[in-house]
């Protein structure tokens, strides 16, 4: 009973850190945009972690973990309903490590941060209601469906050999990176963001507010991957623990490097992405890698941040936060990194490893475009030249989050 007790105390602290990324979430987003759209990015990020709880108690909580089921889709009913022993009271066997209620606000607090990565690549542009019809889709649906096919024991799981992703560098950052990439190109770019085929920065109105919310999501990052050990064990949180804080460190070191040497210059926004690109890489084998793997993963994910924000600008998309190179490009590495590093490592599971990137990209590609595209052609995602010219704060909620000063941008 003791040892139930500190791991879930342990659980419930992981949660409040999960929850706690969303501010960080949200800083990032409004650093690094401009001012006039600042209550908009705000209003959206408040309304995914409301309603993505909700949604995730209705439908998502038993979609993704459904208990006996096919492989591929499963459903336990709606709502939630403890475990009850023969006494009829709750059945604290429901795991060795926690309570039903702990797994469940745990797992929810992940299902809203798919939808989160999905805000910063659209912002600006997107009209608020269509967006709103996009994440109930999203997290209620297709979050919950793909997160069954691993962590829920479907059919990745019953591979020969085991497909793995410790805490969702593909389960939840691709998953929403790949709807970030969906959204982009059906969005179209902001206005002056690409002049005579050349990216042209728009630089965002508060790199401090930008620059707080990654260390937020950095020491978010400890629940995330700290409680995906799904116990306090001693040997495995702090090894977790170690390998999330290094992977972050060589990211953020890399990219500033490799992109000083790039564009000869010190850019803050690259160092604050690299330390993203390696908590994201770390993510799928935070629990299997030696510090010197997680440095090396990171540090290929700070690389890949500088040319991947490159390659995005090159094809014409327009994300403003960078979360396609972070969460798509960097989720991606993270999880094909447990085969070619630490206990895992193999040719086996580098396929492993390969089919679940390929599975999660045909399934998020398709009802992301499916439902946006379904929106794009009946009620419209964009909003018009004028409001996106004006701000969207003015336009869809009616006053400044900075009344006093107020900047005409153009």
């Amino acid at each position: 009973m003791e040892l139930l007790t500190i791991n879930n105390v342990w659980m419930m602290i992981c949660t409040a850190l999960v929850f706690f990324m969303h501010l960080g979430f949200s800083l990032l987003e409004i650093g690094l945009t401009r001012q006039k759209n600042t209550l908009n990015i705000l209003f959206k990020n408040i309304f995914i972690i409301t309603v993505g709880l909700l949604l995730y108690c209705l439908v998502g909580f038993n979609l993704m973990y459904p208990g006996e089921f096919n492989g591929f889709i499963g459903f336990a009913g709606f709502g939630l309903e403890a475990p009850l022993n023969a006494e009829g009271t709750l059945d604290l066997a429901y795991n060795a490590g926690y309570t039903y209620w702990t797994d469940f606000l745990f797992q929810g607090m992940f299902a809203a941060t798919a939808a989160t990565i999905v805000s910063g690549a659209v912002a600006e542009r997107i009209k608020l209601g269509p967006f709103m019809i996009f994440v109930i889709i999203y997290v209620g649906l297709v979050y919950p469906i793909a997160g069954s096919w691993f962590w829920g024991g479907g059919f990745l799981k019953t591979l020969e050999t085991p497909f793995y992703d410790f805490a969702g560098s593909t389960l939840v950052h691709s998953v929403g990176g790949w709807a970030a990439l969906v959204a982009v190109w059906l969005l179209g770019s902001r206005i002056g963001k690409f002049k005579n085929g050349k990216a042209q920065a728009i630089p965002g109105h508060n790199i401090p507010l930008a620059t707080a919310g990654v260390l937020i999501l950095w020491l978010g990052w400890f629940g995330f991957n700290g409680g995906s050990v799904l116990s306090a064990d001693p040997a495995l949180t702090s090894l977790t623990l170690v390998n999330t804080s290094l992977a972050a460190a060589a990211g953020g070191v890399i990219a500033f490097l490799v992109s000083t040497l790039k564009y000869k210059n010190y850019d803050l926004t690259m160092f604050l992405n690299g330390i993203l690109g390696g908590l994201v890489g770390i993510t799928a084998g935070a629990d299997q890698m030696s510090p010197m793997d997680a440095i090396l993963i990171g540090g290929i994910a700070g690389a890949i941040i500088v040319f991947g924000v490159a390659l995005v600008d090159k094809l014409k998309l327009d994300d403003p936060v960078g979360a396609i190179a972070v969460h798509l490009i960097c989720g991606i590495w993270g999880t094909l990194a447990v085969g070619l590093f630490g206990e895992l490592a193999s040719g086996a599971q580098f396929v492993s490893q390969l089919i679940g990137v390929a599975s999660y990209a045909v399934f998020c590609i398709i009802t992301s475009f499916i439902i946006l595209f379904t929106l794009k052609k009946t009620v419209g995602i964009r909003v018009s030249e004028r409001e996106e010219l004006e701000g969207l704060d003015v336009h869809e909620h009616g006053m400044d989050a900075y009344p006093d000063f107020r900047m005409n941008e153009h």
